[in-house]
C-alpha cells in the first residue's frame, strides 16, 4: 500500500494565494474590458424617443431641454438624472426612462392634468387630477372656468376630494361651486359663481357633505317663500346644529321705523 504524503502547509498557502490572485486579476480584466466596451463609439447615444399624451409639450422641445443630461454612452448614462431633467420641465408630472440597445433611450412622459387653481388669485399654482400642486403658466390651461381651491400646505388632495363630493350637488341646483377653502383652523368655506358665500363649518368630509345636503334640500322652499330665485342667495351659514342662516338679496328682516306723527 502506498502511504499518502501530506501537502506541506506553506505549499497550501502558496496555492491558495495563487488562486486568489488569479481570480482578482481575472476580475480586474473583466471590469476593464467592460469599461472599454461601454465606451466604444458604437454605444454613443444616437437619439432619444419620447412618447405619451402631451398637450403642453412636444418631443422636440423636451429633447432640447434635457440635452445637457445626456452625458455618457448607452451603458454609462445616468437614467435617474435624465428622468429628473424631464420631470423638471413645466407640465411634466412623471417620466419613465428605458435603454434601447444599442445606442438609444426611450422616455414615456405623463403630463399634469389641471383640475383646479390652488391658492390666492395672484399665484400660478395648479392642482392636478391626483390632488398634487404644481406650478405652470396658467395661461396654458386648456379648460376654462376651473375652480379655485385653497388650504394649508400638504392638504390639497383633501380639499380636492371634498370639492369633488360637493360640486355635483350644487351643479344639480344650477349653482356651480366656484371656490372652496379649508382654513388654518379647519373650517370650510365656499363661494358660488353667483357670488354667494357659504360657511360650511368644521368636521370631516362626511360632516360637510351632510350639511350641504340639508341646505340644498330645503333651499328652493326657502327662496320660494320670499318669491326669490336661487340666484338671490347672498350668503348662508351652515354651522348651526339644526338648521342654517341665510341672506337673500332683496329680502330684509329689519322692521321699518314707524312713521312720525
Amino acid at each position: 500500500m502506498r502511504s499518502s504524503v501530506a501537502t506541506p502547509l506553506d505549499v497550501k498557502l502558496m496555492n491558495t494565494t495563487a488562486a486568489v490572485l488569479f481570480m482578482a486579476f481575472a476580475g480586474l480584466a473583466i471590469v476593464a474590458t467592460a469599461r472599454w466596451v461601454s465606451r466604444l463609439p458604437a454605444f454613443d447615444l444616437q437619439g432619444i424617443s419620447v412618447s405619451g399624451d402631451m398637450n403642453h409639450n412636444n418631443p422636440l422641445t423636451l429633447r432640447a431641454n434635457v440635452a445637457h443630461s445626456l452625458a455618457g454612452t448607452f451603458f454609462t448614462v445616468d437614467l435617474a438624472r435624465v428622468r429628473s431633467a424631464f420631470e423638471s420641465v413645466p407640465w411634466v408630472r412623471r417620466a419613465v426612462v428605458h435603454r434601447e440597445f444599442p445606442n438609444r433611450l426611450h422616455v414615456r412622459v405623463q403630463e399634469h392634468q389641471a383640475v383646479a387653481y390652488w391658492g390666492a388669485d395672484a399665484e400660478s399654482r395648479l392642482i392636478n387630477s391626483h390632488g398634487e400642486v404644481f406650478e405652470a403658466n396658467v395661461g396654458e390651461v386648456d379648460q376654462e372656468n376651473l375652480p379655485r381651491l385653497s388650504g394649508p400646505e400638504g392638504q390639497s388632495a383633501e380639499v380636492l376630494a371634498v370639492y369633488r363630493a360637493l360640486a355635483p350637488q350644487f351643479a344639480k341646483m344650477e349653482l356651480p361651486l366656484e371656490q372652496l377653502e379649508l382654513t388654518g383652523r379647519g373650517s370650510w368655506r365656499a363661494r358660488l359663481d353667483t357670488g354667494a358665500s357659504l360657511e360650511l363649518g368644521r368636521g370631516t368630509a362626511a360632516d360637510v357633505d351632510a350639511r350641504v345636503q340639508r341646505f340644498l334640500k330645503t333651499l328652493t322652499q326657502v327662496t320660494s317663500r320670499y318669491a326669490r330665485p336661487l340666484l338671490a342667495v347672498e350668503s348662508a351659514d351652515l354651522r348651526h346644529e339644526n338648521g342654517y342662516a341665510i341672506k337673500l338679496r332683496g329680502v330684509s328682516t329689519l322692521v321699518a321705523d314707524a312713521p312720525k306723527k
